[in-house]
């Protein structure tokens, strides 16, 4: 049971992080998806902080599911205080504000965890009016962008939360335009095996590149299904997450 009086929120009593909601976009969708129950710490939420931007994060809380229900609770709740906090203006600095947030969040966890407390995590804040992408990649598997055909890799920008009370991340901005996306996935995903061997990176590179789904969910589904079909049997070893952002392609004319 999380009781959370931090930066003047209301108190929180739950046992599991809140049912996230997924934000309307303009032009495009989000979408995030578990395979199977939660055995473990991966959450992902999602929050418009104003008219133009949707704040989303995909985190990794170590160690299983009971020793890390505390902090995923106290960890949401500031996740969903303190963002629209610190991103409600519309023209602000989103760069810097997406560093206070990985400083905040890190302070969380720790006094989540009354102590060190590794959380790798991926932040991020999509500006639907000028079509870019801030994210603080705190030590979680890499980001995947696709531009015109073309995916990168979005790497770590930051280290994980709950590890260090005096640390520096960075904010680094992609452009997320048209036919565009994002893909996040937690490291289960990776790691997931078949006679010794991971699927890895490169075969969620691949998938995401030829793949033409419209939809954000379509989009994570896909990739979940692939992971099962390399492994040929539901996945078990760790939670399996996926979270994705789609742009609308734009109409000729």
């Amino acid at each position: 049971m999380a009781t959370v009086l931090n930066d003047g929120r209301d108190s929180v009593h739950t046992n599991d992080p809140l049912p996230a909601n997924f934000p309307r976009m303009r032009a495009g969708y989000v979408a995030a998806v578990y395979y199977g129950q939660r055995r473990s710490g991966d959450f992902y939420d999602f929050v418009r902080v104003n008219p133009q931007c949707v704040l989303f994060g995909l985190f990794d809380v170590a160690g299983g599911l009971r020793e890390t229900r505390t902090i995923m609770c106290q960890l949401q709740s500031a996740f969903r205080y303190v963002g629209p906090q610190l991103l409600q203006a519309a023209h602000g600095n989103i760069s810097e504000s997406m560093i206070e947030l990985w400083i905040r969040l890190n302070r969380e966890v720790m006094q989540a965890a009354d102590g060190v407390h590794s959380c790798p995590a991926f932040l991020g804040c999509y500006n639907e009016e000028n079509e870019t992408l801030s994210y603080v990649n705190a030590g979680h598997t890499p980001g995947l962008c696709r531009h015109d055909g073309q995916v990168a890799e979005l790497g770590p920008t930051a280290l994980p939360l709950g590890l260090f009370s005096h640390t520096v991340p960075d904010c680094s901005v992609v452009f997320l335009g048209p036919g565009n996306g994002l893909l996040v996935f937690s490291k289960g995903m990776v790691e997931a095996k078949r006679r010794g061997e991971e699927y890895g990176l490169e075969r969620a590179k691949r998938y995401f590149g030829e793949t033409n789904f419209q939809s954000a969910h379509e989009t994570c589904v896909g990739l979940l299904s692939r992971v099962r079909e390399f492994m040929g049997t539901a996945p078990t070893h760790d939670d399996v997450t996926a979270l994705s952002l789609i742009r609308e392609a734009r109409l000729p004319g």
